[in-house]
């Protein structure tokens, strides 16, 4: 008897992430907690559908009259407006027409895109990723067989980006390698680069010849969007050639409308269009065309002075509440470890000085278990935990198993 093909096929497992979030959904523990997945949560737990995206999407039932493919590029009024967010209106690179950018089917589909884009432009390159990084930012890479390196960014309970031996072991790169940076609210760790040490970087990049890479999918949830944004704007004025993947999952919260762009910068607007018609080409046959509705929203809401306020107003309202869960947490732990004999009352300070939704705790996977069984909180082995899934009723819950569990 011939063998059936999909026979040879061996079990995947399953993501750990994803599997952390059914876990918790089919706990029955009314004090369970979910610090598992990347998902901005309100005070009641919920994702919000913001008020201004509401708003747009009753502008796209009036207003909409097809249902027509977009063109290769996407939604071009939501690429122009993209491109503005992140580099600003007035950024020189978009004053001379070096910039070119595709919509994709969210950040992720944007990764992939870069990916397949440098291994077309350069077959041998190398993709230098920060330790820690992105879970999903190595099987993107390596999914358009790129090689990989890292460079040391964190460390559990060190405080600050370990930018000096990040430089250092940057200094090993070739000419025509690839660094993969997170723009703003890194992934996991919390730490973000200074506007002193992106001026640094940027100085490497030029001198080694490197492509800088910029992963953003948390633009304007650590201090504000020109803020968060200072860093890789004056690196994008400088260098001659950059990537940009862009995500509007966690600012606009369009998590399942996979809304995402590729922005490129070239040294001149010809090679801008020659890297536009590659990305257009390498999308054909990932995807073949974007989908039009989550775009339609970013653009509607970007292109409108009233929404682009509400959506300034909620965003600001996202960050602010992050950052009290962030305050309120070290400060319960602080309590607690006031008077424990084997842990300092700071040991979890570092919480309260970090940006966006992650931080690790710097405990055992053995402690991250206990706390999953005794107490049913859930979070990764790696001891990551989204702030954004507290809230002020299950801080104490938390503060309480972490203690148990030191």
């Amino acid at each position: 008897m011939n063998q059936l093909l999909f026979n040879a096929l061996a079990l995947c497992p399953d993501d750990p992430i994803l599997q952390l979030m059914v876990d918790a959904r089919n706990d029955t523990n009314p004090k369970k907690i979910d610090l598992s997945a990347g998902i901005y949560k309100n005070e009641q737990g919920k994702t919000p559908i913001l008020e201004c995206v509401k708003i747009a999407e009753q502008k796209r039932l009036q207003g909409e009259d097809t249902k027509a493919y977009l063109g290769l590029a996407g939604d071009l009024r939501f690429n122009r407006l993209i491109s503005e967010l992140v580099l600003g209106e007035q950024h020189c690179r978009l004053i001379d027409k070096q910039v070119s950018a595709v919509q994709t089917t969210g950040g992720s589909g944007a990764i992939r895109l870069a990916a397949e884009l440098i291994k077309r432009a350069k077959s041998d390159a190398k993709v230098w990723v920060s330790d820690p990084t992105w879970a999903n930012h190595i099987p993107l890479l390596q999914a358009a067989g790129l090689s990989l390196s890292t460079y040391a960014y964190y460390q559990a309970r060190e405080p600050g980006v370990r930018f000096d031996q990040m430089m250092q072991d940057l200094r090993s790169a070739q000419s025509g390698d690839v660094i993969l940076l997170q723009g703003s609210c890194h992934n996991p760790s919390g730490e973000d680069l200074s506007f002193e040490q992106w001026q640094q970087l940027t100085k490497l990049v030029l001198e080694k010849n490197i492509l800088p890479f910029v992963d953003i999918a948390y633009h304007g949830l650590s201090q504000d969007l020109d803020q968060d944004s200072k860093g890789w704007r004056h690196m994008a004025s400088l260098v001659p050639e950059m990537l940009i993947s862009y995500s509007g999952s966690k600012n606009f919260s369009l998590y399942r409308d996979r809304v995402g762009a590729l922005v490129a910068i070239a040294p001149t607007a010809d090679s801008a269009h020659k890297i536009l018609t590659n990305m257009m080409n390498i999308s054909r046959v990932l995807y073949s065309l974007p989908p039009a509705h989550g775009a339609f929203l970013v653009a509607e809401i970007l292109d409108n002075d009233e929404l682009r306020s509400m959506w300034l107003s909620e965003l600001k309202q996202m960050r602010s509440r992050i950052n009290q869960m962030r305050t309120s947490l070290a400060d319960a732990l602080e309590q607690r470890l006031a008077n424990h004999s084997d842990h300092a009352a700071d040991r979890f300070d570092f919480i309260r000085y970090q940006q966006g939704m992650f931080s690790f705790l710097g405990i055992t996977a053995e402690q991250v278990l206990a706390m999953r069984e005794k107490h049913s909180i859930y979070l990764l082995n790696s001891s990551r935990i989204n702030i954004a899934g507290l809230s002020t009723n299950n801080i104490d819950h938390l503060a309480d198993a972490i203690v148990a569990a030191l």
